[in-house]
């Protein structure tokens, strides 16, 4: 049996770039916990999104997305890993002291 098409909301955090809020959009923020949101921050809405099967999304698997949208309602994306390298690739020298 195909999985339904699913319709969630994306939010920002206001705190922390580049983390991010999928939420069922039947449920609301209501089924995510207090302590998340406080931590969170304020919610920012970014795009309601058909999350259908098929669906690729930029950072994270799109099915581990629906899953935990059906399951808690709710799924995180953490921002990515600090890329040590990143600085040195915008032509910034280190320097011996």
């Amino acid at each position: 049996m195909t999985p339904m098409p699913l319709m969630c909301s994306i939010y920002k955090s206001s705190k922390q770039d580049e983390m991010y809020l999928y939420v069922n959009k039947k449920l609301g923020l209501e089924v995510v916990p207090e302590a998340l949101l406080a931590r969170f921050g304020t919610p920012k809405l970014v795009l309601d999104l058909m999350m259908k099967p098929g669906r690729t999304l930029a950072r994270v698997d799109a099915e581990k997305v629906r899953e935990a949208l059906n399951g808690q309602g709710w799924y995180l994306q953490l921002p990515p890993p600090a890329d040590d390298d990143l600085y040195l690739s915008q032509r910034h020298a280190l320097r011996a002291p």
